[in-house]
């Protein structure tokens, strides 16, 4: 096909949105909520999942150290655990730091471990977090068999729980956008299919004066793509602007979820630009599947 064969068919397309605005503001419509909702589903799991990789950072595994060890023993043991693969965060606690710490989490119940001040029973530990929580149960043995650890405690249990969890989330996740993504394509398919059925005597007219099946197609290809990147424009704009409210108002929920929602809610300016260019690829894509599954039949004539 000659280019400017191509130019003048893509303006028929854009033209013809123009003459059909009742259909075209219908398609956007329609293709713009299901876009909504599937925005809303993909938001809805990566957010689970920066919940789950949330909580997984707040489970501490806790390497305790013999009494009895001096300085170089200290080092080497620092040493060895900043050497293991897969290790976030250490924090060192010293005995009187531990002993603190306790009395803190007691409130006004402190004074009872001033009883503590002159042979302090707590033990020197180090505070370990991981990269990833589902490798606990490897690093562990790893902690244990280093030279001068009495005991490693680790949540192993809860570690289990959050992996679990977190692997179901996300087959739910995904399964729900594409069982959205179909619904989408077969809205969007009837609704462009009634705009082609509308104007079905023009495309029996084009195929009798001799027009091919491709210089038919491109003006309903041109307007489909308009219509799914159009509709990606809004849908995008509606879901990052109401994500950008809920962002910015996060810190005054209640409590506990004030708190939760700031630590896990992901900022805007991380996944904008995916959004915005999934919506657009994905409004395109629909609008072109959508009008080649629609007008296949008015072209056998």
């Amino acid at each position: 096909m000659k280019w400017s064969s191509f130019t003048y068919l893509t303006k028929q397309g854009l033209r013809s949105m123009l003459h059909n605005r009742l259909m075209t503001f219908a398609s956007v419509g329609v293709l713009t909520v299901c876009l909504i909702i599937t925005g809303v589903a993909g938001l809805f799991s990566i957010n689970m999942n920066s919940l789950m990789d949330y909580l997984g950072s707040q489970n501490e595994t806790v390497v305790y150290l013999n009494e009895d060890l001096d300085e170089t023993g200290l080092t080497n043991v620092d040493s060895a655990l900043r050497a293991i693969s897969g290790i976030k965060e250490i924090t060192y606690v010293s005995k009187d730091e531990a002993l603190q710490l306790l009395k803190d989490s007691m409130g006004e119940y402190a004074d009872l471990f001033d009883v503590f001040e002159d042979g302090n029973p707590f033990l020197a530990n180090y505070r370990v977090v991981l990269e990833d929580v589902s490798q606990l149960n490897e690093i562990i043995p790893q902690l244990q068999v280093i030279e001068g650890v009495q005991q490693v405690r680790a949540p192993v249990q809860l570690s289990d729980m959050f992996v679990n969890i977190n692997s179901a989330i996300t087959v739910i996740s995904i399964g729900l956008v594409v069982v959205l993504g179909f619904v989408s394509v077969v809205v969007i398919s009837n609704t462009i299919r009634l705009t082609v059925f509308a104007r079905r005597k023009e495309i029996n007219i084009m195929k009798y004066v001799g027009a091919t099946n491709g210089f038919i197609r491109l003006p309903f290809f041109v307007e489909g793509i308009a219509v799914g990147l159009l509709a990606g424009v809004v849908s995008s704009a509606i879901v990052l602007g109401g994500y950008q409210v809920l962002c910015t108002y996060a810190g005054d929920f209640p409590g506990f979820w004030g708190t939760l929602l700031v630590s896990v809610l992901l900022p805007i300016n991380q996944i904008w630009a995916r959004l915005l260019v999934g919506f657009l690829v994905f409004g395109a894509l629909i609008g072109s599947v959508g009008t080649a599954t629609s007008i296949r039949k008015y072209l056998k004539v």
